[in-house]
């Protein structure tokens, strides 16, 4: 597939482990005969919502197994962008968090580098503060974007007691994130998505013609999902079962994974990666060979698929 002039609508959320900038050599190896197409443990979605804007006609389900996640792009989906837009404005305005995009840095005696993690901690901790303790004045999915977009690095994360737990961040619901959300937004709600939270084992009714994709937490990796032990050996394997299904009934199937990362290997995934297509992911968009390049890289991302 030439998707060189192909241009890649950014994600929504900063979510970690996120495929926007891997989004050229991914959609170049994808299959074009598909009829519906599985985004499983979807994270942001950045990979459907871009793969939509080329395959309109196709079904895309997106799975992953953080609920509140998913109950945001069921809420985004089956909601007036207008209202939506008109909620934030409002939740932003009733808890006196900054507005950028109307006032500017100066406004708030600072700039873009220093950022507005002093102007708005008073007021992101009230706002976390009635989420996790369900003091809800409008949409929970609502207060929880903002919350998103307020927090360290925008991204999205829960404790063991399902409260989250993210400090204050630098940015605010500046034009730039606005113009991402209105564009997701756009997409899902014109294209035809479904948002399931399923384990991956549980999704049913995947036929030979769909396509799945999976790009499951990092077994190696210090991410947060690992420090809650959602993703550990077991769940490795399982995956791995599960796709060898999906290939024993005819079904392609794309995965992609670290391998290797600040001197450890995913000793799992490199064996059983064997049986079918390595492809090496790398940050400079370049086709590499998997030998050539092993030494080469502290981390080092592949696509395994089954075509």
């Amino acid at each position: 597939m030439n998707n060189s002039n192909q241009k890649y609508v950014k994600s929504f959320l900063n979510y970690t482990g996120g495929k926007y900038k891997l989004l050229p050599q991914l959609i170049d190896k994808f299959p074009r005969d598909f009829d519906v197409f599985y985004e499983i443990c979807c994270g942001s979605g950045v990979v459907s919502v871009n793969m939509s804007n080329i395959f309109p006609n196709n079904k895309f389900v997106l799975n992953d197994l953080e609920l509140k996640l998913i109950e945001l792009f069921n809420f985004l989906h089956s909601n007036n962008l207008d209202v939506v837009l008109e909620d934030i404005d409002n939740i932003i305005f009733e808890y006196k968090l900054s507005d950028t995009s109307k006032y500017g840095y100066k406004f708030y005696d600072t700039n873009s580098s220093t950022g507005l993690a002093k102007v708005n901690k008073e007021s992101y901790l009230k706002l976390r503060d009635d989420y996790n303790k369900g003091v809800i004045n409008y949409s929970k999915e609502l207060m929880l974007y903002v919350l998103i977009v307020y927090s360290f690095n925008n991204q999205i994360r829960f404790n063991k007691s399902g409260d989250f737990n993210l400090p204050v961040g630098k940015r605010d619901f500046n034009n730039s994130m606005r113009a991402k959300l209105i564009q997701t937004v756009d997409i899902i709600q014109k294209n035809h998505f479904e948002f399931t939270a399923k384990k991956f084992n549980c999704i049913e009714n995947i036929k030979a013609n769909d396509f799945v994709y999976v790009d499951p937490p990092y077994l190696i990796s210090n991410a947060s999902y690992n420090e809650q032990g959602v993703w550990g050996v077991n769940e490795e394997k399982l995956l791995y079962k599960f796709l060898d299904d999906l290939n024993q009934q005819g079904t392609k199937f794309a995965v992609s994974n670290v391998i290797m990362h600040k001197g450890s290997e995913n000793e799992i995934l490199k064996n059983w990666s064997k049986q079918y297509n390595i492809h090496v992911l790398n940050i400079n968009y370049n086709n590499s060979n998997y030998q050539s390049i092993a030494k080469k890289y502290v981390t080092k991302e592949i696509l395994v698929t089954n075509y």
